[in-house]
């Protein structure tokens, strides 16, 4: 049983921990529930409701926020709300798994001080910002404003890595899936 512990991944957008954590839930499964954030934003093309993201509208969230709905939540941009449920928590955590995060890095370091000892968490980093700004660009997922403000968070993001269990640089995917790995398995081991 690996009820009470989570794995925290964070990073800046395009660092890669959606890619990281997707590779663990495949490769570990029997161990781990991933965790749906709930977000403010609406879905890109192909992301889907309750799978992907919680989609709800501003209204909603911020009624979540008053009505203590979420573990932890952060305003990443204005009106632009992500969050983690507390109902999701616990609900993972009924099946005996351990819960894997994929979340900013504000969200990681509040969900790491909420869960203490019984939490690794790994920040995801880029070799270098020039890297996270291509690899940003080649998704062409974002307006060039919108790029500009995620690089520009990047850069600040980036000063709070020494608040994370471990730190992940993403150069080589392959290798940093499987870094990701051992540090999983030997943290659920413990």
């Amino acid at each position: 049983m690996y009820s009470n512990k989570v794995i925290i991944f964070s990073g800046p957008s395009g660092a890669g921990k959606t890619t990281v954590v997707k590779h663990l839930l495949k490769n570990i499964a029997s161990q781990l529930s991933f965790s749906i954030s709930a977000c403010s934003r609406a879905p890109r093309q192909n992301e889907i409701n309750g799978k992907d993201y919680h989609f709800l509208s501003l209204e909603d969230f911020k009624k979540g926020i008053e009505n203590k709905l979420f573990l932890e939540w952060e305003e990443v941009y204005p009106n632009l709300f992500y969050g983690t449920l507390l109902e999701e928590v616990e609900r993972k955590w009924s099946n005996g798994k351990a819960i894997i995060f994929d979340v900013d890095v504000k969200g990681g370091i509040s969900l790491k001080q909420h869960f203490g000892e019984k939490a690794l968490s790994v920040f995801v980093a880029p070799p270098s910002l020039g890297v996270l700004e291509e690899r940003l660009r080649n998704r062409e997922t974002e307006t060039k404003e919108d790029l500009q403000k995620r690089i520009s968070k990047a850069a600040q993001e980036m000063t709070h890595k020494s608040k994370f269990d471990k730190v992940l640089i993403n150069e080589n995917l392959e290798q940093a899936c499987q870094q990701a790995l051992e540090m999983a398995q030997y943290f659920l081991a413990e």
